[in-house]
């Protein structure tokens, strides 16, 4: 309808004025609530060519529209904006065009390609709360642009190696007495993630007992004896003893296995995994030659550093003195290796926090100097910290908030608020537990995605299990009633089935709001933003019980209304599931 439109919008013009115009010119847009109409025609960059006032140049247009296209039922005139109305029989084709189209709101093959980095968490500690945006944020978006019809690569890069990582061996071989997460009966990720914590006791009092003797704090840490031994483990791992790289693969396989219990609750996962150990010397090679290239420059003492003068921030160190790289000089080897596995690579996106800003700033100029032109491609989807009401919930280290501790608190949340409504007496353990996860993971999931990702948020864990209001939960009860109105229907001997009935206004909005949906999926693959879903699927399932709420639909006594209402309730329980299916989230039958 829309090109239908501006096509005829251009013709409008050469025929009222003799004056063509490119049809970029036609400025269309969705009306306002507060006027009468469905699409919205801006006459102003007309004027020049009509030489007549707004109002004069929009009534004539609008004449000639209401003329000229069959579906154009009526218009008003408000200043230079024409506000023309469809007629029902457009809005039930649409309707009928939804019904039959099993991936409504998708694309065709686009022949783009996209590669989204998620996760990267360290091997020395569980996933925190922190992780729980990235990694629910990073998948959703790789679940919105497949949907654009982009091929998308999810991967991760996992922080496997460092003096952090020796820290938690360290402590191991001192403090463990050879245990092991199948000894303790503890996740692996939660039992090294201990060992971490055993290394910064040890640390902190070795510090304060050098302090006591006399020594500066700041000397103090340098000189703290388990620091040193830690530095040591770490030359021993970099140069390849035996005994340390046989320690690290040991350790960081009980972290492997705990991780992947931990994706599989959040229903996540990644189709490529680097390792730091594998990328922490690539970019070296590319540093170097960018010198012999005049592209960096070297100072006397034989560091390696970028001129950003010209971009007005300040130089970077790109190689130390000893030769050794600095983590830029990774991230600049891993893109370039990215690029080359994937040549088609059309975006890479890195999510990953607010407090990187200037780091993936840095890294795209660097990447641009070098002569990539693929850099243009890289995109920092940068996302705000997150943070629990004080004093909500506390973790094992008291100091960071663990996301499995967090997952199973709001899944036992979610089943004492389930209890005591009641409503699930008739479903199997299996299927309450089910449930129940799927109602704690919902809260959690939309909640942290309906907020824009550049802000900083509060997740407040009762509040998004919460059955009103704008939770993940209240749109998987709108879904399940829709569910049980169409089971309803059909022990009624009635079908959902769409049909030229005498419609409603609320009826022919829900179309309308329907019709969007596409639209929607596009403009949150561009933006990179699943909150932008988040609003549309929350309009739709008010927009849904309100037309529930005040329109009859098992009692109309006309079958052909009947069964329109429930082929339209059943058109958008389809757009809803689709919709929180993108951002990870299941929707039950029943709730």
């Amino acid at each position: 309808m829309e090109q239908i439109i501006v096509d005829k919008t251009v013709e409008a013009i050469q025929l009222l004025y003799h004056h063509s115009i490119d049809s970029k010119l036609v400025q269309l847009q969705k009306t306002k609530k507060e006027f009468v109409g469905d699409l919205t025609l801006v006459v102003f960059p007309f004027l020049q060519i009509s030489k007549k006032s707004p109002e004069q140049t929009a009534t004539e247009i609008g004449n000639f529209l209401v003329n000229s296209v069959e579906d154009v039922e009526n218009y008003n005139v408000v200043k230079g904006f024409l506000n023309l109305t469809i007629n029902s029989n457009h809005w039930f084709s649409v309707l009928n065009k939804i019904s039959q189209d099993s991936n409504f709101g998708t694309f065709s093959d686009s022949g783009k390609v996209f590669m989204v980095e998620y996760a990267s968490p360290n091997t020395n500690k569980p996933l925190h709360l922190g992780h729980l945006r990235n990694i629910f944020l990073g998948y959703s978006v790789a679940n919105i642009l497949k949907a654009n019809g982009h091929t998308v690569y999810k991967t991760q890069v996992i922080n496997d190696r460092g003096i952090h990582i020796c820290k938690s061996m360290l402590a191991w071989q001192k403090y463990g007495n050879s245990e092991t997460p199948v000894s303790t009966e503890m996740k692996g990720d939660h039992f090294v993630g201990k060992y971490y914590v055993e290394f910064d006791k040890a640390y902190k009092k070795e510090i304060n007992e050098l302090v006591e003797k006399g020594m500066d704090k700041e000397t103090a840490e340098k000189e703290a004896p388990i620091f040193k031994e830690a530095q040591i483990m770490l030359q021993k791992w970099e140069s390849g003893d035996e005994n340390i790289v046989s320690l690290w693969k040991t350790m960081n396989s009980w972290v492997y296995e705990g991780f992947d219990v931990t994706y599989k609750t959040m229903g996540v996962d990644f189709d490529e995994i680097y390792y730091e150990s594998d990328t922490y010397l690539l970019g070296k090679n590319y540093v170097e030659q960018g010198l012999k290239n005049k592209i960096f420059y070297q100072k006397e003492d034989g560091s390696i550093w970028c001129s950003l003068k010209d971009d007005k921030m300040d130089d970077k160190l790109l190689l130390r003195a000893d030769g050794t790289s600095v983590y830029i000089t990774q991230d600049i080897g891993t893109a370039i290796e990215r690029y080359k596995k994937h040549p088609s690579l059309n975006g890479l996106i890195y999510t990953v926090g607010n407090e990187q800003n200037h780091h993936f700033k840095v890294l795209f100029t660097l990447l641009k100097k070098m002569g990539y032109n693929w850099a243009e491609g890289c995109y920092h989807l940068s996302y705000g910290m997150i943070e629990l009401p004080e004093g909500k919930m506390k973790s094992r280290e008291g100091t960071v908030v663990d996301a499995d501790d967090l997952m199973c608190s709001i899944i036992q949340d979610a089943k004492t608020s389930t209890q005591e409504r009641g409503h699930v007496e008739n479903l199997s353990e299996t299927e309450k537990e089910n449930l129940y996860k799927m109602i704690g993971l919902s809260g959690l999931k939309y909640y942290l995605l309906k907020v824009d990702p550049k802000k900083g948020m509060v997740f407040d864990p009762k509040e998004s299990i919460d059955l009103n209001g704008n939770t993940g939960p209240f749109i998987q009860y709108t879904y399940a009633r829709i569910q049980s109105l169409l089971e309803k229907g059909k022990k009624l001997n009635y079908i959902a089935k769409i049909s030229t009935v005498q419609s409603n206004e609320k009826e022919i909005n829900l179309i309308k709001l329907m019709n969007e949906y596409p639209s929607v999926i596009k403009e949150a693959g561009v933006n990179y933003s699943p909150a932008i879903l988040c609003n549309y699927i929350f309009e739709l399932v008010k927009e849904f019980n309100n037309f529930y709420q005040t329109i009859e639909i098992l009692r109309e006594e006309n079958k052909s209304k009947l069964e329109f209402r429930l082929a339209l309730s059943e058109n958008v329980g389809k757009i809803i599931k689709s919709g929180m299916n993108l951002m990870g989230i299941e929707m039950p039958l029943k709730m």
